[in-house]
C-alpha cells in the first residue's frame, strides 16, 4: 500500500477495519447475494465474503449503523452500492480497494444508487459527477421510504411532502378550482407544486431529463404516469436552480430516479378499500439482466381505481348547516320549481310525470332545494397501464451507451358540472305547461336536466411517451456524455351528458308533445329518443411535445492544495410544441371547432452553462475542517421571449466533524407558458364607468384593455438559503438539519381584472395599471382597433383613464420560512428502532397585486401554504418483522373567502404499517406481506365553506384528503 492509500484511510476515521475476502482473488463478475439488514460492519464482511473485494472503512463510520438488505444476482459495485442505502456513506476507489467515507463532508449522500468504478452519480442540484450541490440541501426519498409511507402510487405519495402544497393540478382539486392553473388539468392528472408558487415554478426532472408536460396550458408534469415501480427515489432540491437547469426551477427541482441497475426479478400485487366504497388494485413486475458489459431493466405497472362520489361522504354537501355553516343547495332540482309572472315560487310535487300536473297540485312558498354535489364525485375514476424500459451497454473500457423509455396510458372518467344549469322559460304553447296563477303568463323553470340526460362529466385518456438515448466516454478524468430526447403527451377528454341548450330552448318553446320537453315531473319523464336528440357534447385534444439534445462535460481542471477543482460545462437544446383543440356542440346546430388564437407555433431554446467546485481548505477532521465554494451560470435564449442570464454561488463549511453550515444565492426564471403568449389575438377594449371617490360623479369612463399583453416576459426571482447538517459522533445515529430559505418572486404573469371595480377606487394598490393622463392619440388608436368595443357609446373625449386589466407580469410574492428533518436509528437485537420526523414552517408569503401595492402576508390563508405542516414515523425491525407508525399533520388557517372570516382546525391523521417476510430462500427468493392503514383513525377533513365556480362543499380538497381510511394488503415478491 502507498501513503496515497493510507492517508485516504485515516482521514476517513481515527482507526480502520479491514474486512477481505479470504480468496486470493477478487470476484469481478456477478455473484448470488443473500445478506439480512444488519450491522453495518457484520453486513460487509458477509459482502467481502462473496465478492471477494477489499473494503476499508473507519470503525467510528460502522458504529451505529445498519445495512440494508439485498439479495439476488448482482454486480460488486450493484450489491456494495444496496447494501450502503441510507447509510449516509460513500464509496472511493482508492488503490484498488474501496474506502467508505462519511457524507458530512464535501461527498453527498448517494441513497441507492450503484456507484461503479468507471462512473460516478450525478446528484441534483450539481451538474459535476461525485459532487453534492454545494450550498443547498437536497431531500433524498429513498425505496424504503416510498413503501413504508403505504401509498400505492407516486401522485398520492407527493402529497405527503410537508414542502409541497396540493393546490394547483392535483386530481382532487380539478373542478373545485382554477387556481394555479387547476382549470387546465382535462386529464386529471397530479403535479408537484413546492412552496405553493405554482406547478410551473417546479421543475420535475425524469433522471435529469425534462419530460412533455401536461394540461390544456403544457404546465405541469403529471406524475400519475410514472410506475411506482419502476422508482429507485426521489431528490429534491428545495432551491432555485435556473442556473443548473432553466425555466421553472424556481421554488426547486424535484428528480426522479430510476432503477436501471436492478438485478432480478420483483413482482409487487396490491389492494385497497376506504370504507369499501373507493377500491384500489395494483399488479407491478420489475426484472434487471444484467451481463459483462451491459444491463437491462424492464419495468410495467398496472393500476385501477373507483370514483369517489360526494354521496359517500358527509362533508361533500352544499347544505352546510350540519357543520354550521349555511344552506347553499341551489334553487334547480328534479323535480324543479317554478317562478311565476308575480314573482312567487312553486315547487313542483314529487311522484308524477309532469303530463297532467295542475295548478291545484304545486307546493306554494319556496323552491325545492337541490344539493348539486350528487351528481359531482370528489375524486375520478382512474385505469393507469405504464412500461419503462432502461438499458446500458459498454463499448469498450471508455464508452458507454444508454436508453431510457417510458410509455404510459390513463383512462379516467368522473361526475363534474361541465356548462352548468340553466333557467328556461315556458309558455303557453308548451303542451305540458302549468299556469300557477292563471293568467296565462311565460313563467320561468328551475329544472336540473340530470335525470333526463344523466348527470354531467368526463372521460377521457392521457397518453405520454418520454425517450432519451445517448452514450458517455471517458478521457482520462473527464466525462463527456451527449444524448438526445423526444418527449410526446397527448390528452383527450369528451363531455358527457352536455344539454345541447340551442336545441333544449327549441323544445322548450315547441307546440306539440312528439317535439316538446316536458320539464314538470319528477324523474326521467321524456321520450329517450327525443332527450337524445338535445344531446351536445364537447371534445378536447391537447398535445404537447418536447424534442432535445445535449451535450455535457466534467472533470478536474487543476488540484489546489485542497483538492481538486471542479468544472461541468455543457450546451442544450430545446424545441417545444404545444396543440390545442376544442370541438363544441352547446350553443349552436352545427359543433364549433376551435384553438387558442395566437397560440405560439413552437419555442425554441438554447442554452450553455458551466459550474464550478472549489476546495478552499481542508483539515480533514481538525478545526477548521473543510470549506468549499460552488459558481454555476446559465444563459439561455428563448425563440418567444428572448434571453436570460442566471447564477447561482453556494458556500459549505464543515468546521467539525459532523457539523455542516452552508449556504447558497441564486437567480431563476419562469418562461410563460404558450397559452400566456397569444398577445393581441385575444385582446378587447372596452368602454367600462367604474367607481371613484376622485370624481364629483362618483363614477369615471375609462377604457378598458382585457387579453394579453403582447411583451409577456418571464417571471424572476431571487433565491437564498442558510441552513446546517449534524450528525453528532456523541450520539451515533442522530441526523438534524434545518434550512432557512427566502425567494423573491417578481414579475409574475396575473391578471387585476377580476378586482376591476376596485382600480380607481384603491388607487394605492392598481395604480401602477392605471394610466390617469392617457395621451389622446393613444385612446384613438384603440377606438379604431377591430378588438374595440364601445358598450357605453361614449366619445373618446370622455375617456378619463386607461386600466390595465390584461394578464401581464405583474404581482409579486416573497416567500420566507424553516424546512427541518430529525431522524434518529438505534440498534436493537437483530434489529433496529428509527424515528424521524420533518416539516416546513412558513413564516411569510407576502404577496403584491403590483410592484407598488402594499404586501399583504398570505400563509396560513385559503389557497395557500399553511403556516406548518409535518410528517413523521417510529419505526421497528426485528428479524423478518417490521412495523411503524407515521403522522401527517396540517396546520390551522383562516378562510377569508367568506364574510365574516372563519377559522379552518388543524388537521392530524395517523398511518399504520405493519410487515413480515414470511419466506425468504437461499437462493435469494423472498415473500413479504405487509399491511397498511392509513388515516387509521378515519379523521374527517376540517371543515371549510369551499366555495366553487358552481357549487360547495364543507373540505378543502387543497389541504386535506376525502379518502378516509384506507386499508390495503401489499405482497413483494423477489425472485
Amino acid at each position: 500500500m502507498t501513503m496515497k492509500f493510507f492517508a485516504a484511510v485515516l482521514a476517513s476515521g481515527v482507526s480502520a477495519t479491514a474486512l477481505y475476502a479470504p480468496s486470493a482473488c477478487a470476484q469481478t463478475g456477478e455473484q448470488t447475494y443473500n445478506i439480512e439488514a444488519q450491522r453495518l460492519g457484520d453486513a460487509l464482511r458477509k459482502y467481502s465474503d462473496i465478492s471477494g473485494r477489499e473494503v476499508i472503512a473507519a470503525s467510528s463510520l460502522l458504529e451505529g449503523r445498519r445495512s440494508t438488505r439485498i439479495r439476488g444476482r448482482l454486480s460488486p459495485d450493484a450489491a456494495l452500492s444496496r447494501l450502503l442505502t441510507g447509510t449516509g456513506l460513500t464509496i472511493e476507489l482508492v488503490e484498488g480497494a474501496w474506502v467508505l467515507r462519511s457524507g458530512n463532508g464535501d461527498a453527498v449522500e448517494t441513497g441507492s444508487t450503484e456507484v461503479t468504478s468507471d462512473q460516478s452519480i450525478i446528484v441534483t442540484g450539481t451538474r459535476i459527477r461525485g459532487a453534492g450541490p454545494v450550498g443547498s440541501a437536497v431531500t433524498t426519498i429513498d425505496r424504503d421510504r416510498l413503501d413504508q409511507s403505504g401509498r400505492a402510487t407516486l401522485a398520492d405519495f407527493i402529497q405527503t411532502i410537508p414542502q409541497n402544497f396540493s393546490g394547483g393540478p392535483t386530481e382532487a382539486v380539478t373542478g373545485s378550482s382554477a387556481r394555479g392553473n387547476a382549470g387546465t388539468n382535462l386529464g386529471f392528472g397530479s403535479g408537484i407544486n413546492l412552496r405553493g408558487l405554482g406547478s410551473g415554478s417546479t421543475l420535475t426532472l425524469f433522471d435529469n431529463s425534462r419530460p412533455a408536460l401536461g394540461g390544456g396550458a403544457g404546465a405541469f408534469t403529471d406524475l400519475s404516469l410514472v410506475p411506482s415501480v419502476a422508482i429507485e427515489r426521489i431528490e429534491i432540491l428545495t432551491d432555485g436552480a435556473s442556473a443548473i437547469y432553466g425555466s421553472d426551477a424556481i421554488a426547486g427541482v424535484v428528480n426522479l430516479r430510476f432503477r436501471n441497475r436492478f438485478d432480478g426479478f420483483e413482482t409487487r400485487l396490491r389492494a385497497g378499500s376506504a370504507g369499501g366504497d373507493f377500491g384500489e388494485y395494483q399488479a407491478s413486475q420489475i426484472a434487471g439482466f444484467g451481463w459483462g458489459s451491459g444491463h437491462l431493466v424492464i419495468a410495467g405497472e398496472y393500476y385501477t381505481r373507483g370514483n369517489l362520489a360526494s354521496t359517500s361522504r358527509d362533508f361533500a354537501t352544499e347544505d352546510l348547516r350540519p357543520f354550521g355553516g349555511p344552506d347553499l343547495r341551489s334553487n334547480f332540482n328534479n323535480p324543479g320549481s317554478i317562478l311565476a309572472a308575480n314573482g312567487q315560487v312553486f315547487g313542483i310535487p314529487s311522484g308524477q310525470n309532469g303530463t297532467n300536473l295542475t295548478r291545484a297540485q304545486l307546493v306554494p312558498g319556496g323552491f325545492n332545494r337541490g344539493d348539486t354535489r350528487r351528481n359531482i364525485d370528489l375524486l375520478p375514476k382512474q385505469e393507469t397501464a405504464s412500461l419503462y424500459l432502461a438499458a446500458d451497454q459498454d463499448i469498450g473500457n471508455h464508452i458507454s451507451l444508454f436508453a431510457r423509455t417510458l410509455y404510459a396510458e390513463r383512462r379516467f372518467e368522473v361526475r363534474r358540472r361541465l356548462f352548468g344549469i340553466t333557467t328556461q322559460r315556458v309558455t303557453s304553447a308548451n303542451p305540458y305547461y302549468v299556469d300557477p296563477i292563471g293568467t296565462s303568463q311565460p313563467i320561468t323553470v328551475y329544472y336540473d336536466p340530470s335525470a333526463d340526460f344523466g348527470p354531467e362529466g368526463t372521460r377521457g385518456r392521457v397518453r405520454a411517451l418520454n425517450s432519451l438515448v445517448g452514450g458517455r466516454a471517458t478521457l482520462g478524468d473527464w466525462s463527456i456524455e451527449l444524448s438526445g430526447g423526444y418527449g410526446l403527451q397527448r390528452e383527450r377528454d369528451k363531455g358527457v351528458n352536455v344539454v345541447n341548450r340551442l336545441r333544449l330552448s327549441r323544445a322548450v318553446a315547441a307546440t306539440n308533445r312528439a317535439q316538446a320537453i316536458n320539464l314538470f315531473g319528477d324523474g326521467a319523464v321524456n321520450d329517450t329518443a327525443l332527450i337524445d336528440s338535445l344531446r351536445g357534447g364537447q371534445l378536447r385534444h391537447v398535445r404537447f411535445e418536447v424534442l432535445s439534445a445535449a451535450v455535457r462535460a466534467d472533470g478536474p481542471l487543476f488540484t489546489l492544495p485542497a483538492g481538486p477543482l471542479k468544472a461541468a460545462i455543457g450546451a442544450e437544446y430545446r424545441r417545444d410544441r404545444l396543440r390545442y383543440q376544442a370541438i363544441t356542440d352547446v350553443t349552436s346546430d352545427v359543433p364549433l371547432v376551435s384553438g387558442v388564437p395566437g397560440l405560439p407555433d413552437q419555442r425554441i431554446v438554447r442554452a450553455f452553462y458551466g459550474e464550478l467546485i472549489v476546495p478552499v481548505f481542508d483539515a480533514g477532521d481538525n478545526f477548521p475542517g473543510t470549506f468549499a465554494l460552488s459558481a454555476a451560470g446559465r444563459y439561455e435564449d428563448y425563440s418567444d421571449v428572448g434571453a436570460t442570464s442566471n447564477p447561482k454561488f453556494g458556500a459549505r463549511w464543515t468546521p467539525l466533524p459532523g457539523l455542516a453550515l452552508r449556504a447558497s444565492y441564486g437567480r431563476s426564471f419562469r418562461a410563460p407558458y404558450f397559452t400566456e403568449l397569444v398577445g393581441s389575438a385575444n385582446a378587447l377594449y372596452q368602454t367600462v364607468r367604474l367607481p371613484d371617490p376622485q370624481s364629483p360623479t362618483g363614477q369615471t369612463v375609462v377604457l378598458g384593455l382585457f387579453g394579453f399583453r403582447p411583451d409577456l416576459g418571464p417571471e424572476k426571482a431571487v433565491s437564498w438559503t442558510a441552513g446546517f447538517d449534524a450528525e453528532p459522533r456523541a450520539l451515533p445515529g442522530l441526523k438534524f438539519s434545518a434550512t432557512w430559505f427566502r425567494i423573491d418572486y417578481r414579475d409574475r404573469i396575473a391578471s387585476a381584472s377580476a378586482d376591476l371595480q376596485n382600480f380607481l377606487v384603491r388607487r394605492d394598490v392598481y395604480g401602477g395599471i392605471i394610466d390617469e393622463s392617457p395621451d389622446p392619440a393613444t385612446i384613438a388608436a384603440y377606438f379604431a382597433d377591430p378588438s374595440f368595443s364601445n358598450a357605453l357609446g361614449v366619445t373618446a373625449s370622455q375617456i378619463g383613464a386607461i386600466v390595465d386589466g390584461r394578464t401581464l407580469n405583474l404581482s409579486r410574492s416573497k416567500v420566507t420560512g424553516v424546512d427541518f428533518d430529525l431522524g434518529y436509528s438505534r440498534p436493537i437485537g437483530n434489529g433496529n428502532i428509527n424515528f424521524s420526523i420533518g416539516g416546513t414552517r412558513t413564516l411569510k408569503i407576502d404577496s403584491q397585486v403590483t410592484d407598488t401595492a402594499p404586501a399583504i402576508n398570505v400563509v396560513g390563508t385559503l389557497g395557500n401554504p399553511v403556516k406548518l405542516r409535518m410528517r413523521g414515523r417510529l419505526g421497528v425491525l426485528l428479524g423478518a418483522f417490521d412495523a411503524g407508525v407515521g403522522f401527517n399533520y396540517v396546520g390551522g388557517y383562516r378562510n377569508l373567502t367568506v364574510t365574516p372570516a372563519e377559522k379552518v382546525k388543524s388537521w392530524t391523521t395517523f398511518d399504520l404499517q405493519v410487515g413480515a417476510k414470511i419466506a425468504s430462500g437461499s437462493d435469494g427468493r423472498t415473500l413479504r406481506l405487509a399491511l397498511t392503514v392509513n388515516n387509521i383513525l378515519d379523521r374527517d377533513p376540517p371543515y371549510v365553506r369551499f366555495l366553487t365556480s358552481n357549487s360547495a362543499f364543507g373540505y378543502d380538497p387543497e389541504q386535506a384528503s376525502a379518502v378516509g381510511r384506507m386499508v390495503a394488503l401489499q405482497a413483494v415478491i423477489g425472485w
